[in-house]
């Protein structure tokens, strides 16, 4: 499917697909023209995908992007559209198939359970990564997780923790999910981020859909892609013991860090080397 796409594209002449492709042929060509008698193969690195979780977009992610790029390894940061398993799913497979060469997928909180169903079935994505996430088994839901251990700030009646906003045209009983802000920052934060930091991330919050926290997930990718977690031993969102249960659950390579649920600000760098030693472990 993915090698007849770009024909597709560069059969029609499609700009973008030549410049998804014209790394290679440059290279080519300047070997050729630089008379190189003994040319070095190419070894990329992976592509790193991260995907951000609920109430939160791809800036959540700014910090350890940064740091990876300096480190010379192509990132991503696509949408996370928030409005169920299946469909965010399904968006981001899209998303990956675009994408040539190995990859490395990362998902923070609700972003584990579409990676995990994204990724079934991608010979590309040879490493899984969880950052304080759901790392769901076959059936499992958001909610069932959530209420799984004790400790967490969303096992509530959700009028408490969530304003409700209607989807308009959608069904009445999905709607979209703001997290309180006076609870934002007890949820996600700590002392570590300034409270001023905190206000912003609320104010910015993207919603998640009802739907998503109430659909199975699908068979794990993670029975057949190796996986690291990170887990944040503060997490108020997805208690620590939680993540561990789940972690050891799929086998995966896994650091505790003293953290709040929002570790990749906290802790950008503790996540990145996470992250890279999934992607040189795939080499």
């Amino acid at each position: 499917m993915k090698l007849s796409f770009r024909r597709r594209l560069i059969s029609v002449g499609v700009v973008i697909g030549a410049l998804t492709l014209g790394g290679a042929g440059i290279g080519t060509a300047q070997a050729s023209t630089s008379h190189t008698l003994h040319p070095r193969p190419a070894t990329a690195k992976p592509t790193v995908v991260l995907v951000h979780g609920a109430w939160a977009d791809g800036s959540s992610w700014d910090k350890v992007a940064t740091k990876l790029q300096h480190d010379g390894y192509r990132v991503v940061t696509p949408p996370n559209l928030l409005s169920g398993v299946e469909n965010d799913a399904a968006n981001l497979r899209a998303y990956l198939d675009t994408i040539t060469g190995p990859i490395v997928l990362v998902g923070h909180s609700y972003g584990g359970m579409v990676i995990t169903n994204a990724a079934l079935g991608d010979k590309q994505v040879k490493a899984l990564v969880y950052v304080d996430a759901y790392i769901p088994e076959q059936h499992d839901t958001v909610l069932s997780l959530t209420s799984a251990v004790p400790g967490s700030v969303f096992a509530a009646e959700a009028s408490t923790v969530f304003d409700q906003v209607a989807i308009p045209g959608d069904d009445p009983h999905n709607v979209n999910l703001y997290v309180k802000p006076s609870i934002f920052g007890t949820a996600f934060a700590d002392k570590s981020i300034p409270a001023k930091d905190v206000a912003v991330l609320a104010a910015r919050q993207r919603p998640l859909a009802f739907n998503a926290l109430v659909e199975e997930s699908g068979e794990p990718a993670w029975r057949g892609i190796p996986s690291w977690s990170v887990i944040g031993k503060q997490d108020a969102v997805i208690p620590a013991a939680q993540q561990i249960a789940m972690s050891k659950r799929a086998k995966a390579h896994t650091i505790e860090i003293n953290a709040p649920h929002l570790s990749m600000l906290t802790d950008a760098g503790a996540v990145t080397n996470q992250i890279e030693a999934a992607a040189k472990a795939t080499d």
